[in-house]
């Protein structure tokens, strides 16, 4: 009989709908009924692609016995870390604090006043390599709860007292100058794999957002070790087993620096930022292999994200069938030579494993190899690659593929609306600017109550109860801003400064202006909060800054430029020090020191001339410069006010720190006023 999570909309509470644990949802009721019944809460955090999160529901929670202690001595209570990134943020803090690291399944034990006081991660089924069993460690929770309750209520104030402590307090410093971003760039260049790219060792996540700061860094500055890193590490992303080199799209990460075994689960944030970052590196340098690959990651996400009400889902499972139904990290995705013979035949399967990396040996497990590109010089004949390309992905199309989390996220088809909507209008390729506009209009239509408040989730048309967060307030009016420089309609506009408003009013300290992840009048947690810095994805106190930066500049609105620029005071203190982690902050500092510019293209729509000149406009490498695009009489965004036509004739308006040039009529011109 189907527990609780039966009525949830995300897929990863519905995947333990039929545990024989008697799970609750995170809810008032759940606590409500921890204090009645005198037993303390277990939180279990996941998400649906984790791998591990998969062991230990098949291990632990599908054991009937495990479930009857859980049953008979807790309150057990399941969160999709998707779904309340506030919850995990705060419990995730309480355990990196207490252990020293952190990770996923997450697995916490509180009291029915929600203070934890035991943390962990995986627990096993029975002992492991010094790690107790999930039994044992629920016995000693259980025996503590019964026999020490007071020393159990001790730990837990405590603990909640500590990180009481932990506010952040760098609104009020100075905004970022040179100086730190320069020193930024020195730390990441101190990080640098000059042999395999990307930063640190293994395993090795894509740094899209510090290689946005290096690409907005080099435009800016000239510095070409910058330019250089940043080219370097996309390529060597590319060619490895981290993309995927049939279909398109990126693994979460790489196991090991070389880039060459992922952890194979795709999600859409990495997706939608890597996108970005390709596409801008081909803005930058012209680059064949970026204009591919954000084109194929474009697509990927078309193809293989977008749900039916034109959203796009968050992730693609790591593990699938392996024919045999056994589910296998990388069953997907993975080749032996003998497969590829079975495919091709023998001469071309010789040629593909030259080509794509595939030895006898395997490069992943059991003589399997991740496809990759190893081979940087050589000549290949084109056709007979593209022809043993296209076969592999058909072949690859008959085994059982991976599961894949419809739910959609706010803040990450923000980012996929940003990438999609900039990539269509680089690339010539309308058929993106659509995909953009209808996630786009899925999150004004569901996603968007009447107050213009934002639901963090949906799934199937059917909108989630949880409130959105900083980051899809923040990544939301993102996209929203680069759809209305793409596409010249005001409406994104002003949806955009519905959003921030929301920001400015419910995330943000009137005194200090630091940010919060959560708004004034959400649920009370035993923290309220705050994480400015950058990992999988741009925190929202970056996001909200570079979207307040560039809703200024569209609009002129000064309230919303004073609050980015409190809110880089963050970067300052974070940037020389951990340049890896604020990656996007950084990003959004070389724009404001940049500007960021504003161009303004007057003329009539279907005009050559007004399209080439937008067309330049967009493809200017200023950092964080925006773009209106109109008619002379039009009143759809406020940069287009009074400029007007010189000579009847298309023109362009660059303006930046209250200062303008003279209009031009003459697309070079542009470029070079942008370039300068």
């Amino acid at each position: 009989m189907p527990n609780r999570l039966a009525h949830e909309t995300s897929p990863y509470l519905l995947q333990h709908a039929d545990n024989p644990v008697d799970w609750w949802p995170w809810s008032a009721d759940a606590f409500e009924e921890a204090r009645k019944s005198g037993k303390p809460v277990l939180l279990s955090v996941g998400y649906s692609s984790c791998h591990w999160c998969h062991v230990m529901a098949h291990e632990s929670f599908e054991d009937q016995e495990t479930a009857d202690y859980l049953n008979a001595h807790f309150v057990s209570v399941k969160v999709d870390r998707e779904e309340r990134p506030d919850v995990d943020a705060v419990y995730m803090e309480a355990v990196q604090a207490a252990t020293g690291q952190g990770g996923w399944p997450m697995t916490v034990f509180l009291t029915p006043d929600a203070e934890p006081f035991y943390f962990g991660t995986y627990f096993p089924p029975a002992p492991r390599q010094g790690s107790p069993s999930f039994r044992q460690v629920l016995e000693g929770v259980h025996s503590a709860w019964t026999d020490r309750r007071d020393e159990v209520a001790e730990v837990a104030e405590k603990i909640v007292r500590d990180l009481a402590g932990r506010e952040i307090a760098f609104g009020d410093t100075q905004v970022p100058g040179e100086e730190d971003l320069a020193g930024a760039l020195l730390g990441l260049t101190r990080d640098y794999d000059a042999g395999h790219g990307g930063f640190g060792g293994a395993p090795k996540f894509p740094p899209s957002m510090a290689i946005e700061f290096l690409l907005r860094h080099h435009a800016r500055t000239g510095a070409e070790g910058a330019l250089q890193m940043a080219a370097d590490t996309c390529e060597r992303m590319a060619r490895g087993g981290i993309y995927d080199q049939l279909a398109g799209g990126f693994a979460r990460y790489s196991v090991d620096r070389e880039w060459v075994v992922p952890h194979f689960e795709k999600m859409l944030y990495d997706n939608a930022l890597l996108c970005r970052v390709y596409a801008h590196l081909w803005r930058s340098t012209g680059s064949d292999l970026a204009r591919r690959v954000a084109l194929e990651t474009a697509d990927f996400m078309v193809r293989e994200l977008r749900t039916n009400e034109g959203g796009f889902a968050s992730a693609l499972d790591a593990d699938s069938d392996d024919g045999t139904g056994k589910h296998v990290e990388g069953a997907y995705y993975v080749w032996t030579p003998a497969q590829l013979r079975e495919v091709l035949g023998e001469q071309d399967a010789e040629l593909a494993a030259d080509y794509f990396g595939v030895t006898q040996e395997g490069t992943f497990e059991e003589g399997a190899s991740v496809l990759q590109l190893p081979q940087s010089e050589g000549v290949f004949d084109a056709e007979r690659i593209a022809s043993i390309r296209a076969r592999l992905l058909e072949a690859r199309g008959e085994r059982p593929a991976p599961g894949r989390d419809d739910k959609v996220v706010a803040a990450w088809n923000g980012l996929a609306v940003a990438a999609l909507a900039e990539t269509g209008a680089y690339f010539d390729r309308p058929d993106l600017i659509e995909a953009a506009l209808g996630a786009a209009d899925l999150l004004v239509r569901l996603h968007l109550d009447e107050h213009a408040r934002l639901a963090r989730t949906s799934k199937d048309g059917r909108v989630g109860a949880n409130a959105g967060v900083l980051e899809d307030y923040a990544d939301v009016s993102e996209g929203f801003l680069a759809l209305a420089s793409v596409t010249g309609e005001g409406v994104w506009l002003e949806f955009a400064g519905f959003l921030l408003d929301h920001v400015l009013v419910q995330f943000t300290d009137e005194e200090s202006g630091t940010l919060y992840d959560t708004a004034a009048d959400a649920e009370k947690l035993i923290r309220r909060p705050q994480d400015p810095t950058d990992n999988a994805t741009p925190s929202g106190w970056s996001a909200a800054a570079g979207a307040l930066l560039g809703y200024a500049a569209q609009t002129g609105a000064e309230p919303h430029r004073a609050a980015a620029e409190r809110a880089l005071g963050v970067v300052k203190a974070l940037g020389p020090r951990a340049p890896r982690f604020i990656g996007w902050g950084l990003a959004t500092a070389e724009a404001l020191l940049d500007g960021p510019r504003e161009v303004a293209v007057v003329g009539p729509v279907d005009d050559p001339a007004t399209k080439e000149l937008h067309r330049a406009a967009l493809l200017a490498t200023a950092p964080g410069a925006v773009v209106a695009v109109g008619a002379p009489d039009s009143d759809e965004l406020p940069l287009l006010a009074e400029r007007l036509l010189v000579s009847g004739e298309p023109t362009a308006y660059v303006c930046r720190n209250f200062t303008c040039d003279a209009p031009t009529t003459d697309v070079d011109r542009l470029r070079e006023a942008l370039k300068r």
